[in-house]
């Protein structure tokens, strides 16, 4: 994450759901609208009972420098080195662009995923995407 520490899914089974978020690129212009808007509507997860957790290919150094000047208190993990390997665990990531999609999964306490969606490139989610997929 942000702060060097290790995170991984398994640390969340048992204990609560996840929102897994991937994204492109930290201080890019829609990542920045699209965190920005979950930063401000946190109790959504809150509510559901869903950790928020971001990925993205950036370093933890450019997350934590991020997430400092945007406020974000949820988790940014690097998906760093290797070099997007969890994206494409998910199918999320782009080899062409050498970046993550905008794909979101909702993974329940068991671990598996009830529900996912993703953007056109350039396309930003909607809260009302989150909500349905967290109302799954």
């Amino acid at each position: 994450n942000q702060f060097g520490q290790t995170v991984a899914l398994g640390d969340f089974r048992g204990v609560s759901p996840v929102t897994l978020v991937f994204f492109p690129l930290a201080f890019s212009r829609t990542c920045q609208g699209e965190l920005c808007e979950l930063r401000d509507h946190l109790d959504l997860f809150a509510e559901a009972g869903s950790e928020l957790v971001a990925v993205s290919v950036d370093s933890k150094h450019s997350l934590r420098a991020w997430a400092e000047e945007q406020g974000y208190d949820f988790p940014l993990l690097a998906d760093f080195w290797p070099h997007g390997e969890v994206a494409r665990a998910y199918g999320a990531f782009v080899e062409e662009r050498g970046y993550a999609n905008r794909a979101t999964f909702v993974i329940d306490v068991d671990g598996v995923i009830r529900s996912s969606f993703a953007t056109a490139p350039g396309e930003a989610r909607t809260l009302e995407q989150y909500r349905t997929a967290l109302a799954t």
